[in-house]
């Protein structure tokens, strides 16, 4: 997305206070420093500073002397750090890793209907045969990437077959927003709300994969990836607030703004590259931006959230804590937002 007009001293120096501050943070291997480190893998990439790489490659090496955990989706997240790692340093050890990840969501993932991935967070069979948004981050754009780099054309169809069902069970059709869950079991979409970071998790992910698929457009479910985004962004503009950021819930106005979702969607409108989306990908980089502390803590970013029972639930999920996710989509919006006059876009998709 070209003629963006930003203050890029002010991005870059955003940037690696995040940085900082996400390395200070001790998290577990799992999503959310899954997230984090995505986020710090892009910012090195388009920075071209090996600095927050490096910082990765310590702690993730830290991490592998400790032991590692049971693989569920979600701890699937880190997978995309390790697909950085050994492409900038060629340590196979970060290959077996991803690879065993791979594995477990091949051959050994709780799945249901038509080989749907069932989004997990433990051991347990935590929300049987249930459908979330999330599962396209941890699992799908993980395993798209990894048959990208490895040529696993088997690989890439299952991932794109995830994506197909997941925008067939969470994108209201109606309105092209993404609902948070979907339960196989009682077919519908249990509390039924728009949660605002599902919707970041489609929509990132999405625009993702017109730019790692070489030869997008010769795989048919591609095109249903690039409808939906479409359609989604095109609902989604229309309920960003004055301050440039989307909230908690998309369409209930007493719900807070959430930043992490807002750092995500807007992510994905620069990746996705629409002339038309640039007034709001301005507004929303002054809105992310101005909820940046001086120390590097991304504010307003909710908890981890469960498919919550009632519009009270998604409310009341606190948003005072620095978040490994709030960091990471920070970091991605940021990156996209430098590499955008460099990322190819067809219109014609």
């Amino acid at each position: 997305m070209a003629g963006i007009t930003y203050d890029k001293a002010r991005v870059l120096a955003a940037i690696d206070a995040i940085a900082a501050q996400t390395m200070d943070m001790d998290m577990a291997w799992d999503w959310p420093c899954g997230v984090a480190y995505f986020g710090m893998c892009e910012a090195s990439r388009v920075t071209g500073d090996d600095k927050y790489i490096a910082m990765v490659k310590e702690r993730v090496d830290e991490y592998i002397e400790l032991g590692l955990p049971h693989w569920t989706v979600n701890t699937c997240a880190m997978g995309h750090c390790l697909l950085s790692l050994h492409e900038k340093y060629g340590d196979e050890k970060y290959k077996k890793i991803a690879e065993s990840k791979i594995d477990y969501l091949r051959n050994h993932a709780l799945r249901f209907g038509e080989s749907v991935l069932q989004h997990t967070v433990s051991a347990k069979n935590d929300f049987p045969e249930q459908c979330w948004a999330d599962t396209l981050m941890m699992g799908a754009y993980f395993m798209l990437r990894a048959g990208v780099a490895w040529k696993d054309e088997d690989l890439i169809n299952d991932a794109l077959n995830q994506y197909y069902w997941h925008i067939e069970f969470l994108q209201d059709k109606k309105t092209g927003l993404w609902y948070h869950g979907y339960s196989h079991v009682t077919k519908d979409h249990l509390s039924g709300f728009y949660w605002g970071r599902a919707n970041s998790w489609a929509a990132l992910t999405m625009a993702k994969v017109g730019c790692t698929l070489p030869e997008c457009y010769l795989y048919p479910k591609y095109m249903d990836v690039a409808g939906s985004l479409a359609e989604q962004l095109s609902a989604l503009k229309k309920v960003q607030t004055e301050n440039g950021l989307w909230r908690t819930l998309l369409d209930d106005e007493e719900s807070y703004e959430e930043v992490s979702a807002s750092a995500a969607i807007a992510a994905a409108m620069v990746i996705k590259g629409n002339p038309l989306h640039r007034k709001y990908v301005a507004k929303a980089i002054e809105g992310v931006l101005d909820n940046v502390s001086p120390e590097g803590r991304v504010l307003n970013v909710s908890g981890g959230t469960a498919v919550m029972k009632d519009r009270e639930g998604y409310r009341n999920i606190p948003r005072r804590w620095t978040q490994g996710w709030g960091q990471g989509l920070a970091l991605a919006f940021f990156a996209a937002v430098l590499e955008a006059d460099k990322l190819a876009v067809d219109g014609a998709l």
